[in-house]
């Protein structure tokens, strides 16, 4: 594999979430066959599903939740080598939506490096924080990410998972920097290109379900946090929940996924369970700002 191509994380929990990403890129570009879409699925790395591990997080040692909402997040160095080291790639959560055209990040002139990604200055207290949820890659310069060596190094404690997420274990003159449009949490206006719906707990297809993600604790008021807020919230701006539901709605009237399926994944808890409604109600929705439409 060689050919430009999406990369789109998941596991079961967030498989539907990625399935309409991936159609969602393909939906918003000009030129969808000038690239591919593969979704990597969790379950076909053995390591990321063996119980009873723990890595090292911020200096210390967390359990490994195979079946956390966010246990692929390794899966975001594996695209150099599916790729077998050549061409580019754009590698994305499943909570990210293709609004602006991304045959355009494929053409851009990554000036020699190997890695582009939306610096996010501030973010966990971080001024050096860089959010690799979407990032553009030179496969040939990433010779160096190994998922199956990287993998089994996380999981020995041979580097910290904050490091490693955060690319501060890559040389900084490889690393170049995207227009914050192109990883937009939960924002979309006329500049969003990609739109990310980071607030785990008001993912739209969500709303209404019981929370399965680990909360962190630090105390007994987040526990009573935790008490208080054990389903997900509804999106604040309900235009990202409208172009969630349109979009699916394309899948299920291109029979790319049946109502059988969707009621299976409603049984779930995977996706809420009007959904059937707001298909109906969101089909054919185009209510995007004229720049992202």
């Amino acid at each position: 594999m060689s050919r430009n191509t999406v990369f789109i994380q998941a596991n079961a929990r967030q498989m539907l979430g990625a399935r309409i990403s991936a159609e969602s890129f393909k939906r918003a570009s000009r030129r969808p066959d000038s690239f591919d879409v593969v979704i990597m699925d969790a379950a076909d790395y053995p390591l990321l599903m063996k119980a009873g591990q723990s890595i090292l997080r911020a200096g210390h040692v967390r359990a490994w939740e195979p079946d956390d909402l966010q246990s692929f997040t390794p899966l975001r160095f594996a695209p150099p080598r599916l790729m077998n080291y050549q061409g580019k790639a754009v590698v994305v959560d499943p909570d990210c939506f293709g609004v602006g055209d991304v045959a355009k990040l494929f053409d851009r002139d990554m000036g020699g490096k190997a890695v582009m990604a939306v610096a996010r200055p501030g973010h966990n207290k971080r001024n050096d924080y860089i959010a690799t949820s979407v990032m553009l890659l030179d496969c040939a310069k990433l010779t160096h990410w190994d998922p199956d060596k990287d993998q089994a190094d996380l999981f020995a404690h041979r580097f910290d998972y904050i490091d490693w997420i955060e690319l501060k274990r890559e040389d900084p003159a490889t690393i170049g920097f995207l227009e914050p449009e192109w990883n937009h949490f939960d924002t979309l206006n006329a500049e969003t290109k990609i739109l990310h719906t980071t607030k785990r707990r008001t993912q739209p297809w969500k709303t209404g379900l019981p929370v399965d993600f680990t909360l962190r604790e630090r105390g007994p008021l987040d526990f009573l946090r935790r008490l208080r807020r054990r389903r997900y919230e509804p999106h604040p701006d309900p235009n990202q929940e409208a172009l969630v539901y349109a979009i699916l709605a394309d899948l299920v009237d291109k029979g790319s996924l049946t109502k059988q399926e969707l009621v299976a994944e409603m049984a779930a808890n995977h996706i809420r369970h009007d959904s059937l409604d707001l298909i109906d109600r969101y089909r054919g929705w185009n209510g995007l700002p004229a720049e992202a439409a």
